[in-house]
C-alpha cells in the first residue's frame, strides 16, 4: 500500500465555507458549527485501511471531543463510481457520532487542499487554520498505538488559546479517489 501524505495547508487559513449532506440527504453547512469553540474537520473514507485502523478510537475521540463542546465533522469525497464501497449508503455502517457528510463533487476536498483519508483540520478562532496533519503517528503496519494524541493535543490548545504543539506532521493514508480529470493541481 502507498501512502499519501497530508499537504499541509498554511496555517491560519481560514476555513472554507461547504454545505454537504449526510448519507439521510441532510445538510449541514460550516456556519451550522459556529457556536463550536473548535472544528475539527476529517477527511474519511470507508474503504482505506488508514481509515479502518484508527476507525474505534477516533469514534471515541470524537464522543469525547463533542462533550467539550468541539464541533467534529467528517468528510468523504471519493469517487464513489470507482469505489463503490465508498458510497453514502454504506457511510451510515461506520461508527461516528458525529456528522459524517458526502462531497459528491469533490469541491470542499479541493477548498481544503485534502489529499489523503485520513486527513484532519482543526480549527480554532476566528475559525482559522491552527493544525492540519495525522491523528497520531500509528499506522497500519507500524505496531504503535492508536490514541489520537496530536489530534487531541492541538484541540486542546484550541480550547485554551495556546499555539497547537509543534512539530505539526502529515497524515499519512489512501490518497483521495479522484473523479476522471477532477484531480487537483496540488494532488499532481
Amino acid at each position: 500500500m502507498v501512502a499519501t501524505p497530508s499537504t499541509m495547508l498554511p496555517l491560519s487559513t481560514v476555513a472554507p465555507d461547504f454545505e454537504l449532506p449526510d448519507p439521510d440527504g441532510r445538510a449541514y453547512a460550516l456556519a451550522d458549527f459556529a457556536d463550536a469553540p473548535v472544528l475539527v474537520l476529517a477527511f474519511l473514507c470507508n474503504h482505506c485501511p488508514y481509515v479502518k485502523h484508527i476507525r474505534t478510537r477516533l469514534a471515541e475521540v470524537g464522543a469525547e471531543l463533542e462533550q467539550r463542546g468541539v464541533a467534529i465533522v467528517g468528510i468523504n469525497s471519493n469517487d464513489v463510481d470507482s469505489h463503490p464501497e465508498d458510497a453514502p449508503e454504506l457511510m451510515q455502517r461506520e461508527p461516528y457520532p458525529f456528522p459524517y457528510l458526502h462531497d459528491e463533487t469533490q469541491a470542499v476536498a479541493k477548498a481544503y487542499s485534502a489529499a489523503c483519508t485520513p486527513d484532519f483540520f482543526v480549527f480554532g478562532t476566528g475559525r482559522a487554520l491552527i493544525y492540519r496533519g495525522q491523528f497520531d503517528g500509528s499506522r497500519p503496519s507500524n505496531n504503535v498505538p492508536v490514541t489520537g494524541a496530536d489530534l487531541v493535543g492541538a484541540v486542546d490548545a484550541g480550547l485554551s488559546g495556546a499555539p497547537a504543539p509543534e512539530p505539526q506532521r502529515p497524515s499519512m493514508g489512501c490518497n483521495v479517489k479522484w473523479k476522471p480529470g477532477n484531480a487537483p493541481d496540488y494532488f499532481g
